[in-house]
């Protein structure tokens, strides 16, 4: 009934026109919340596809200490790849592929992937987020080093005394600026130019012992972080750049489907995650909440547990 089919390419997989693949749950998205789903349904004994298009932003995390279960840390990709062993173990089909479109059909769903159609009772959402980062040398190898960071929730605590820059749009700096002063003492507020932080903010900043670098030219990458050259010249070094610009939140499929979004794209859902679609549930980071890992953990047995007990109802007699 169920098969077990692990990171299967999509040129591998061709269908006719008039065959699909069938499953109970598709969740469209491999990264930890989808990955988490998929372990529920299975061990639930249902037929489960999950299409993973290769980029969760999981993906990036050098080292996490903060997710709960390993004390001595572990790295995006590891935990995705146990994530992965452990869904295809109960049976869930894992696919490498890309989803371009949902439509509602009849007792369904049916979905067009690069490789062919899936049809499946219920759909799970888990198509994430991209963080948006300004122009950083050397970008990949600098968030492997640890010296640009992305998230001071997940890794606050390894930044403890060090030098840490914060840059991007004024009300996200100056949140991430007050938070990291619970972890050192040395944080600097980064402005591309002068007016990018009001008399308000600056007042705040002052008040809290925060230092401004004001009209900030480039990075540039050294052994231990990074060096920030002001436009007069001046050379301030950090070992730690934080990222505050937000993020772009991957809800072009969701918003296909017709699903309500908020203003800034997160899918909108109630206490089941369940969306506005029947039959459609969104987890993770394209729900907004507080991105970590243990979150979509959360979110993805809530979700499950209530499809099962959805399909479980409906083969009563």
């Amino acid at each position: 009934m169920r098969s077990a089919r692990m990171d299967q390419p999509a040129r591998k997989r061709r269908h006719s026109a008039s065959s699909a693949t069938e499953a109970d749950v598709l969740i469209v998205g491999g990264g930890p919340a989808g990955l988490a789903a998929a372990i529920y349904l299975a061990r639930f004994r249902h037929r489960v596809v999950v299409v993973d298009a290769g980029e969760p932003r999981a993906r990036l995390i050098a080292e996490s200490r903060n997710c709960p279960g390993f004390p001595e840390g572990i790295s995006g990709p590891d935990l995705l790849q146990r994530l992965r062993s452990q869904a295809a173990k109960f049976g869930a089909t894992l696919i490498q592929d890309h989803a371009s479109s949902v439509e509602p059909t009849v007792g369904g769903f049916g979905a067009e992937t690069n490789g062919g159609r899936i049809v499946a009772r219920k759909v799970f959402l888990a198509t994430g987020i991209v963080d948006v980062v300004p122009a950083i040398p050397r970008l990949r190898e600098a968030i492997a080093k640890g010296s640009v960071r992305l998230c001071p929730v997940c890794d606050g605590y390894e930044v403890i005394d060090r030098q840490v820059a914060v840059i991007g749009h004024e009300a996200q700096v100056l949140r991430e600026a007050l938070f990291l002063k619970q972890y050192t003492q040395h944080v600097t507020m980064i402005a591309r130019y002068l007016p990018d932080f009001s008399a308000s903010t600056r007042r705040v900043a002052t008040g809290e012992n925060i230092a401004i670098c004001d009209a900030f030219k480039k990075f540039v990458p050294t052994d231990s972080g990074y060096q920030a050259i002001l436009k007069d010249g001046e050379v301030r070094h950090f070992d730690v750049i934080y990222p505050a610009m937000g993020c772009q939140v991957r809800s072009d499929l969701a918003l296909a489907m017709g699903i309500k979004c908020c203003d800034e794209g997160y899918v909108i859902v109630d206490k089941h995650q369940r969306t506005s679609v029947e039959g459609v549930y969104a987890i993770g980071d394209l729900v907004k909440a507080l991105n970590q890992i243990a979150v979509a953990f959360g979110q993805a047995a809530i979700a499950a547990t209530d499809v099962h007990n959805d399909l479980a109802l409906r083969i009563r007699p």
